[in-house]
C-alpha cells in the first residue's frame, strides 16, 4: 500500500511538472544583436526577407518534421497565430533542411496558416544562434533578437506572450 501511495505521489508530481510546462518563458538575449537577414521561399513560391518585416514584432521558429517537440508545439503556435495576427505580431516557421514534399505531408497532420519557410541548405539556421530544434526567437521592430526559447513551448500561453506583446509599445 505504501508503495502504491509513493507511486501515486510521484505520478502526481510528474503530471504537475508537465502541467507547468506552459509557464516556461522566454530568455532575454543580452545586447539584443541584430537578427541575420535571410531570403527564403514558402510553399506558394512567395519570397520572404527578414528585412521586409522591419517595424513589426516577429516570432521566428526553427523546426523540423522529425523533431518531437517541434511537432508538439505546432498546434499551440497555430492557436497563438490566430490571436497574434490581429494584434500585428507576425510569425514565421523556418523548416531546417527538409524538402517541400516532407513539409507538405507534415501539414496534413499539423495544419497551420502562418508562413512555413524552407531553409533547404541550412544556411539561415547556421547564421542564427540556434541551439537545437525547436529554437524560437522574438525579433523586435528594430530587427533585433530580443528573446530566445530553446525547446518546445505552449505559444498560446498568455504569460509567454505578454513580453512579446509588450514589444509593440
Amino acid at each position: 500500500m505504501q508503495k502504491l501511495i509513493i507511486f501515486f505521489l510521484l505520478a502526481l508530481f510528474a503530471q504537475q511538472c508537465l502541467a507547468q510546462r506552459p509557464g516556461e518563458g522566454l530568455t532575454p538575449l543580452p545586447n539584443k544583436p541584430q537578427a541575420p537577414d535571410f531570403v527564403l521561399t514558402d510553399f506558394d513560391g512567395n519570397t520572404h526577407r527578414l528585412s521586409d518585416y522591419r517595424g513589426k514584432v516577429l516570432i521566428v521558429n526553427f523546426w523540423a518534421t522529425w523533431c518531437p517537440p517541434c511537432r508538439e508545439e505546432m498546434p499551440s503556435m497555430q492557436r497563438a497565430w490566430e490571436k497574434l495576427q490581429q494584434q500585428n505580431i507576425l510569425m514565421l516557421a523556418i523548416n531546417v533542411g527538409e524538402d517541400e514534399d516532407t513539409i507538405f505531408q507534415f501539414t496534413a497532420n499539423y495544419p497551420v496558416d502562418f508562413p512555413l519557410l524552407m531553409d533547404l541548405d541550412s544556411k539561415v539556421v547556421s547564421a542564427w544562434p540556434v541551439r537545437g530544434l525547436p529554437t524560437t526567437f522574438v525579433v523586435d521592430p528594430q530587427g533585433r533578437l530580443v528573446y530566445r526559447a530553446i525547446g518546445g513551448r505552449e505559444w498560446d500561453d498568455p504569460q509567454l506572450l505578454a513580453p512579446v506583446r509588450a514589444l509593440r509599445e
